[in-house]
């Protein structure tokens, strides 16, 4: 009888050696917070922070809103005029042109035509503002100031309320202007808590207060 070589004992499941269980922190990693609450139901699992998150993306232009955007590589911001106010940019011009000839009434009616479609645009409502104060229409000068004024400050506190949003800077001076012929209809109207409101807005906006708003309300 051939004799049989000796290859050692049978294995069992009992004697099998399993390797160490994953730690904690492992199988958060692997399963997610969802897996870890399932092996571990009164831990507190929390998600695993990620390295090198993208930075806020940059406001995109609008069609017809105003939006508040990040000057680049500047601690600073600006006002982003809607694409139906940047389209209307040589029908500006033509207004001025015809307010050179002290045709008011038909410049006027110009802005008017540019208002429809793109009621966030600023400059045509500062301009008309203006232009209703010169003729002494306060209520109508109000209007037009206060809605200027009304749609950037709703597009800077949608943004955070950031600040600096400076006046020196060009997109932002009908808002600023716009504002300061607010402030002066609502003292004309003996509104002092609007005018306390609107200059406050104005000196978050830019604190070194460069059209000297903050002495209106100490009148």
């Amino acid at each position: 009888m051939e004799a049989v070589p000796f290859t050692g004992w049978p294995v069992t499941s009992s004697m099998v050696m399993l390797s160490p269980p994953p730690s904690p922190g492992f199988r958060r990693q692997a399963m997610g917070v969802r897996g870890c609450l399932l092996l571990n139901p009164a831990r507190k699992c929390r998600p695993v922070a990620k390295k090198g998150r993208k930075p806020k993306p940059a406001a995109r232009r609008s069609a017809t809103e105003v939006r508040v955007r990040q000057v680049p590589a500047e601690n600073e911001w600006e006002l982003l005029h809607p694409r139906c106010a940047l389209e209307r940019t040589d029908d500006i011009q033509e207004v001025e042109t015809i307010l050179a000839a002290d045709e008011n009434e038909v410049a006027m009616d110009e802005l008017r035509w540019l208002l429809s479609g793109c009621s966030d645009f600023i400059q045509a409502h500062r301009m008309l503002g203006e232009l209703a104060l010169a003729a002494g229409d306060l209520s109508l000068a109000r209007g037009h100031f206060g809605f200027a004024f009304h749609a950037g400050a709703k597009a800077w506190k949608k943004a955070g309320k950031p600040s600096p949003l400076p006046y020196r800077r060009q997109a932002n001076r009908d808002f600023f202007e716009s504002g300061k012929g607010l402030v002066h209809c609502l003292q004309q109207a003996k509104k002092r808590q609007m005018v306390q409101e609107v200059v406050e807005v104005m000196l978050a906006c830019d604190p070194t207060d460069p059209l000297a708003v903050r002495r209106l309300v100490q009148t």
